[in-house]
């Protein structure tokens, strides 16, 4: 049965967003909790933090990795048949090629941040 690629990437989303439901959700704490982690800093890094939110960062965090992987593939793959189909401006194309595989990675290295946080 055919299925639209819109639908596929929004069921995907859909699945993502309640898989890192845990990671979005706010504590409700009083002022007595924020005042018992200021003096305990070591039991305060590890409080709140569940089996739901490191299962919801590992899963974006493969998501990530695989958007890279795919981007910087597909940024390579062009630039290789780019450079086949002129030559003489190869060098130009695998300048830009380097370029935009940088900016591709560093927005993985931020957004892999963003998850484990």
């Amino acid at each position: 049965m055919y299925v639209n690629t819109l639908t596929k990437v929004a069921v995907l989303s859909f699945a993502l967003l309640l898989l890192a439901a845990p990671l979005l959700a706010a504590d409700a704490e009083s002022s007595k909790d924020q005042a018992a982690k200021a003096a305990a800093p070591a039991v305060a890094a590890t409080a709140g933090v569940g089996l739901g939110s490191n299962f919801g960062a590992a899963i974006g965090a493969g998501l990530i990795i695989i958007g890279a992987g795919y981007g910087i593939g597909r940024i390579g793959g062009s630039a290789v048949e780019s450079m086949a189909r002129q030559p003489e401006v190869a060098t130009n194309i695998q300048t830009a090629m380097i370029i935009a595989a940088a900016l591709v990675e560093g927005v993985t290295f931020f957004a892999l941040i963003i998850c484990f946080k």
